[in-house]
């Protein structure tokens, strides 16, 4: 690990770490709250993602919506008007809408084939993204004079890189240059997270295998071919499954460092209160 002791942590001049787990149990909000302090350089994946790698991709999608609009078509022939997206940090709507959901085309859904490219392309620009950590971790310090930073990275991390492999590519860049401080959740947690998830089903990114592997059970279950698959349904019957399959991953990304209760993430209002966090699990883990 960066760091193999609280002592090394306290007295570093330099802290930098990367937060990864289930979406929804505060890996934005630390990084927000350390951003804020005016010390803390915050790099998001997920901005990364939708900006540096599938940004085109993400604007070309409304331009084939807006080409079908004779009065868009002709402005956009002249290059009269010019079409992008807006993602933030605080809204990465335009690259979950492009990531999709597969099924019925009249609920929104794309068929299945195309979902499985958005995904591969999805796949491709976090590993590339995360691999930029090292990159911005240089910037912030040599462009932007930062001291300490803060990596938010994307919930599907763990589907990209493999833990039980020493010479993981990712994951050993990451941990030369970050601290990985995994948030865990425990049975309740998830619990609200599936509610809040059937409120409001949004896409996100799976292991092939299991997306797959998930799509052929949902059709042969429910007797129906990709054509006429409620989208939001079928990503609501594998979200719970999906928290599942990414629990033991998670698991093993976090003996490359250390873990911190989404409990006491809640309690953090501080970067005093986070820096004592992150002492506390150095302390654990030795």
């Amino acid at each position: 690990m960066l760091y193999q002791s609280s002592h090394n942590w306290e007295a570093a001049p330099h802290k930098r770490v990367l937060l990864f787990g289930m979406s929804g149990l505060g890996k934005t909000f630390v990084s927000n709250m350390l951003r804020a302090s005016g010390d803390w350089f915050h790099y998001s994946v997920d901005y990364r993602i939708g900006t540096r790698y599938m940004g085109e991709f993400i604007a070309d999608s409304f331009k084939r919506t807006a080409m079908q609009v004779p009065y868009l078509r002709s402005l956009l022939l002249s290059d009269s008007i010019y079409i992008a997206s807006n993602i933030t940090f605080d809204n990465l709507a335009p690259l979950s809408m492009y990531l999709g959901k597969p099924g019925d085309a009249d609920k929104g859904g794309l068929p299945f084939a195309e979902y499985l490219e958005r995904q591969n392309q999805h796949r491709s620009a976090e590993i590339a993204a995360l691999l930029d950590t090292q990159h911005f971790i240089k910037k912030a310090t040599d462009i932007y004079q930062y001291d300490h930073f803060v990596c938010d990275s994307g919930g599907s991390i763990c589907e990209v890189v493999d833990p039980s492999d020493p010479n993981d590519p990712v994951l050993k860049a990451l941990s030369e240059v970050t601290l990985l401080v995994w948030i865990k959740g425990d049975e309740e947690h998830r619990e609200q997270l599936v509610e809040r998830f059937d409120r409001a089903p949004k896409p996100m990114y799976y292991d092939p295998a299991f997306l797959k592997r998930k799509w052929s059970q949902y059709l042969k279950e429910n007797g129906q071919n990709e054509g006429n698959v409620d989208p939001d349904a079928f990503v609501r019957w594998t979200y719970a499954e999906a928290l599942a399959h990414r629990q033991p991953r998670y698991e093993g990304i976090a003996q490359w460092g250390v873990t911190i209760s989404a409990d006491d993430v809640k309690a953090v209002q501080t970067v005093n209160d986070f820096n004592e966090l992150i002492s506390k699990a150095l302390a654990d883990k030795s």
